[in-house]
């Protein structure tokens, strides 16, 4: 989950690969990069929307990771937006 530019082009080209062999890890990967980048430069307030999409049509265990985040969801946006 390093950021993009950070890997090398043997790296993106397996990355390409696998991307293209599953929409279902494409979606996946989509989605926890997003979430990297809400807990990179802590904006909370963009988690609830994260939530939604990922709610939508997400592979079931990312799914699951929302259920989670829905139980104490105003610890984890703090958590997400304070430093």
């Amino acid at each position: 989950m390093r950021p993009r530019e950070t890997l090398t082009e043997s790296q993106e080209q397996r990355l390409l690969q696998v991307r293209l062999a599953c929409p279902d890890i494409t979606r996946a990967c989509d989605l926890a990069r997003t979430f990297a980048d809400l807990v990179r430069h802590r904006r909370g307030y963009l988690l609830l929307e994260w939530i939604r999409q990922a709610e939508q049509d997400a592979p079931k265990p990312v799914r699951g990771f929302t259920g989670f985040l829905h139980q104490d969801l105003d610890a984890v946006t703090t958590g997400l937006t304070l430093p």
